[in-house]
C-alpha cells in the first residue's frame, strides 16, 4: 500500500526520525489505531502511525459492529468505511435455546434509516481505514516493529522501532498512544494487565447458504457454551463455536472436527446444519483465545493506551470495536482544546479524566459482555440452569423486556444502571418462574441461590470496572480537569 503521508517524516544523519515533525505516534493501525490517526489527523495534528504488518489482517473477531459503533463511526467521519467491502447490515439478534427460538430487534425507530449494525471481513475494514487515513498530508504510515517505549525521567519520549527492512529508528513525539491490540508487548509499562482467558473461539465460514433470520446475529445457547452465527458478506456466514477453558481439541490431528460433528453439530439450527459440516469438512478451522482484561491504567506521563490493548471484554457481544470508537470521540474532545501537547506531566494530569470520562459506555458493554457469557452458557448447576432459562424467557417477552438489554447490547443506551436493573429484573422473573404456582422448599432453595448467583456473577465484574467510575463518575475529581493553560 502506498500513502501519500509519508512525505512529511524528517530523518536526522543517526536515523532518528525529528521529534518536531510529530505531535503523536500512534502504535498499531488496527480497528482503534486507524481511526485514531484519522481522527487527531483531521484534528491537524501531525500523526506518525506505525504498523507491524500492513498487509490485510486475516482474523476471526472484529468482525460485527454494533449500531452503537457505527454512529461513533458516523462521528468520526470514517462510515464510507463500511463502503464497498460487502458490508451486511444487521437488525437485531435471534436466540435459540432448546428448540425454542426468539427474534430481538435493534430499538432503532428513532434513528436515520441507515443505522443498524454491520458484520463484514475484518481486514476489508481496516484496509478502508488505513486508505482514507493515507489520504491526510499530516499523517505518515509506516511498516514498523515498536520494540520499546522511550523512557527519560519518568516520561516517554517516543518509540524505539524496527523498519521493515530491519533497520532500528527512534521516532520522538510528545504523545505516543499504544494501540497494538491484545498480544500488545507494550502495555506492562502502561497498565496492570490482568488478562483472563474464560474460553476460545472456533472459527468456520459456511458458504452460499442461507441463515433463518436475514441481516441478524443468530446466539444458539448451546451446551457447553454459546455457539454464534452471521453474515460477513453476501455469501459467507461466520460461525464461533465457544469451547470454555484455554485448551482447546487438536485441529491437525482431526480431534476438533470430530468435537464439532458430535458434540456442536447436533445443536446446530436444521437451516444450517448442512453448511456446518461442509465448513468443518474443508477444514480451514480457526482457533482465537477470547480474552478479558479491566482497565487498569498507570498514567504515565508523555503515552496513552487504547483499544484491545487497553481494556478488552469477551467478544460473546461484540462491543470491542464500539467501546474503541466511544474512547476515541472522548479523547478527541480533550485533546481539541490543546494547541501544545510538550507539558507532558500538565498533559498527564488532564488526560485522567479520560479514563473516568469513558467510563458509563466502556463499563456498561464490559459488564454485559462478561455477564452474558456466564449466563449464556451450560452448567450442572439447578440455579444457573434456572437462570439460563429465565433470561431465555425475559428477552423472548419483547417489548420494553427485549429493547432495554438489546440498546445496551447495541451501544445504543449504554447507561450501567439500566443494565443492573434489567440484570437482577431477569433473576426476579426466574425466581417468580420457581415460585409461581407451588413455593415448595426446594424451589424457594433454588430461588435464593438463583438471586445469590446472579449477584455473584455482576458484582465482581462492576467491581473490577470501578463501582465509583461507573456509576458516579460526576464524584470523581478527574471528571473536572480543565484543559492545562498553554
Amino acid at each position: 500500500m502506498v500513502f501519500p503521508g509519508e512525505n512529511f517524516l524528517k530523518k536526522t544523519r543517526n536515523g532518528e526520525v525529528d521529534g518536531s515533525s510529530t505531535d503523536i505516534i500512534i502504535v498499531g493501525a488496527g480497528v482503534a489505531g486507524s481511526a485514531l490517526a484519522y481522527t487527531l489527523g483531521k484534528d491537524g495534528r501531525r500523526v506518525r502511525l506505525i504498523e507491524r504488518d500492513l498487509n490485510e489482517p486475516d482474523r476471526i473477531v472484529g468482525e460485527l459492529l454494533q449500531p452503537g459503533g457505527y454512529l461513533k463511526l458516523v462521528e468520526l467521519g470514517l462510515e464510507d468505511c463500511v463502503d464497498r467491502i460487502d458490508a451486511q447490515r444487521i437488525f437485531g439478534y435471534a436466540l435459540y435455546k432448546d428448540g425454542k427460538n426468539a427474534r430481538l430487534s435493534y430499538p432503532l425507530e428513532n434513528y436515520h434509516s441507515d443505522v443498524a449494525g454491520r458484520s463484514f471481513h475484518n481486514g476489508r475494514f481496516i484496509q478502508r481505514m488505513r486508505r482514507k487515513v493515507g489520504s491526510l498530508s499530516n499523517v505518515s504510515i509506516e511498516q514498523g516493529t515498536v520494540t520499546s517505549l522511550l523512557k527519560q525521567n519518568g516520561t516517554i519520549k517516543g518509540v524505539q522501532y524496527k523498519t521493515k527492512d530491519g533497520q532500528a529508528t527512534i521516532a520522538y513525539a510528545p504523545l505516543t498512544i499504544v494501540c497494538d491490540g491484545c498480544f500488545s508487548n507494550l502495555r506492562r509499562s502502561l497498565c496492570d494487565p490482568k488478562v483472563d482467558v474464560p474460553s476460545c473461539f472456533v472459527g468456520l465460514i459456511l458458504e452460499n447458504c442461507e441463515l433463518p433470520y436475514a441481516n441478524h446475529g443468530h446466539v444458539i445457547l448451546a451446551d457447553p457454551s454459546p455457539i454464534l452465527f452471521y453474515p460477513i458478506s453476501s455469501t459467507e456466514i461466520r460461525c464461533l463455536v465457544d469451547v470454555p477453558g484455554q485448551k482447546v481439541p487438536s485441529v491437525s490431528d482431526g480431534e476438533m472436527a470430530l468435537y464439532l460433528k458430535t458434540v456442536v453439530a447436533p445443536q446446530i439450527p436444521v437451516e444450517l446444519y448442512d453448511g456446518f459440516i461442509s465448513a468443518i469438512d474443508k477444514g480451514n478451522i480457526r482457533t482465537m483465545p477470547n480474552r478479558s482484561m479491566p482497565a487498569a491504567p498507570h498514567p504515565t506521563p508523555g503515552a496513552l493506551l487504547m483499544g484491545d490493548a487497553f481494556n478488552m471484554r469477551h467478544p460473546l457481544t461484540g462491543g470491542g470495536m464500539t467501546v474503541a470508537l466511544s474512547d476515541i470521540v472522548v479523547l478527541r474532545d480533550l485533546l481539541r482544546p490543546l494547541c501544545d501537547l510538550h507539558d507532558a506531566s500538565a498533559l498527564c494530569e488532564y488526560l485522567e479524566s479520560f479514563y473516568t470520562l469513558r467510563k458509563p459506555v466502556a463499563s456498561t458493554i464490559n459488564t454485559l459482555a462478561g455477564a452474558l457469557y456466564k449466563v449464556f452458557s451450560a452448567s450442572p448447576d439447578p440455579a444457573r440452569k434456572e437462570m439460563r432459562q429465565a433470561c431465555f424467557d425475559y428477552l423472548s417477552l419483547g417489548g420494553v423486556f427485549s429493547n432495554g438489554p438489546i440498546s445496551l447490547l447495541s451501544g445504543l443506551n449504554p447507561r450501567p444502571m439500566t443494565l443492573v436493573l434489567h440484570f437482577f429484573a431477569v433473576a426476579i422473573y426466574g425466581v417468580g418462574r420457581l415460585l409461581i404456582p407451588f413455593p415448595s422448599p426446594t424451589r424457594i432453595w433454588i430461588g435464593a441461590r438463583l438471586i445469590s448467583g446472579a449477584a455473584g456473577i455482576i458484582f465482581p465484574i462492576i467491581k473490577a470496572e470501578g463501582v465509583r467510575q461507573m456509576f458516579f463518575p460526576a464524584t470523581v475529581p478527574a471528571y473536572y480537569r480543565t484543559p492545562p493553560v498553554d
